[in-house]
């Protein structure tokens, strides 16, 4: 029994991880990042997951609109997905950017992939107890007035 049991039951994320690396053992590196998120998108659907492609979601405080965020990928309207291809490993700044996206939608659970190295790389990443959404600056579109 694995120690850490996702608000999934870890079937829906486990599925999500395989069906991202018969994407990458199929396609391999060196594509842009678009490029995976649509073709785990395919696979999503061939797998009979529900998968929604770059979903806008709103941020707002005191009513009004202060940010956009546009998901990679959501399956199943409980696990955020988001996509890489760097060749570099995966950093705390895009752990950062799930953790934001978790909290911006309520979602259990997210998975960040990384398809730019020769081995996929990936995490799943919890939204943790009463955390405040994590700072990033000039990242994200932020709306200015």
């Amino acid at each position: 029994m694995p120690l850490v049991v996702d608000p999934t039951g870890n079937d829906l994320t486990y599925k999500i991880i395989g069906a991202a690396m018969a994407v990458h053992n199929e396609i391999g590196q060196g594509f842009k990042e678009e490029i995976y998120e649509k073709a785990l998108e395919v696979k999503l659907n061939h797998l009979g997951i529900d998968v929604q492609r770059q979903l806008q979601v709103n941020v707002e405080y005191e009513g009004e609109q202060v940010a956009i965020f546009y998901l990679d990928l959501l399956a199943e309207k409980q696990v955020v997905i988001e996509v890489k291809a760097f060749s570099h490993q995966l950093t705390n700044d895009e752990l950062a950017q799930v953790i934001n996206y978790l909290k911006a939608t309520g979602a259990p659970v997210g998975l960040l992939f990384n398809f730019g190295r020769r081995k996929l790389e990936y995490r799943r990443v919890f939204p943790g107890k009463d955390m405040k959404p994590v700072q990033r600056i000039g990242r994200d579109n932020a709306l200015k007035k």
